[in-house]
């Protein structure tokens, strides 16, 4: 049996409650897209204070987003992502009324950064070789789907990118590239009745 996938984390109501917080949101995104680094650092690049990095590190520490990940002490202390992605089912969270709250800021928060880095892209795309940039950018799609369809192409698309995730390893000419997945219905108002 393989063990936990290092790529992807499942956040508990614990770890939900401890991410929900503008400083850590940003610090675990920092630590996924530059790799490992110091609190001082990582104030730095974030334009924080090292003391209060590294407070809101050990917390996303106490609930398993980052790991100590080598020598150094206090704030030279180098950290990594535990994972390099996570996800959440609100399920999960039934009964957690706080978590709940946390996971509608989280998802907020996702968002609001998806829509920055986006906008981002968008400034520098033209600057991109024709070969990379007809490939990167915006898709939607509209599906008819029943909840089980829509569950089996969640995992199917989630299949998708755990092959592609290291596809390029090794290759000097490879980019490290953000895929987001959205997935809501169209008519917001036509809420499906409770089962059960």
């Amino acid at each position: 049996m393989a063990g936990p996938d290092p790529s992807s984390a499942r956040l508990d109501p614990s770890a939900v409650k401890v991410l929900a917080h503008p400083l850590r949101s940003r610090l675990l995104a920092q630590l996924r897209r530059s790799g490992d680094a110091t609190a001082t650092a990582l104030a730095g690049a974030l334009g924080t204070n090292s003391g209060a990095t590294s407070y809101h590190l050990r917390r996303l520490a106490e609930v398993g987003l980052v790991v100590d990940a080598g020598p150094g002490r206090g704030r030279e202390r180098v950290w990594r992502a535990a994972a390099e992605g996570h996800s959440w089912a609100a399920g999960d969270l039934d009964g957690d009324e706080d978590a709940v709250t946390a996971l509608g800021w989280i998802e907020r928060d996702y968002v609001r950064h998806f829509t920055t880095r986006a906008e981002e892209w968008l400034e520098v795309a033209p600057s991109w070789p024709a070969g990379w940039s007809e490939h990167l950018g915006l898709t939607d799609h509209l599906v008819l789907v029943t909840r089980e369809q829509l569950a089996a192409l969640q995992a199917e698309l989630a299949e998708v990118l755990q092959r592609h995730r290291r596809v390029g390893q090794g290759n000097p000419s490879a980019k490290r590239v953000a895929v987001y997945g959205f997935a809501y219905p169209v008519d917001l108002d036509n809420v499906p009745a409770r089962e059960g």
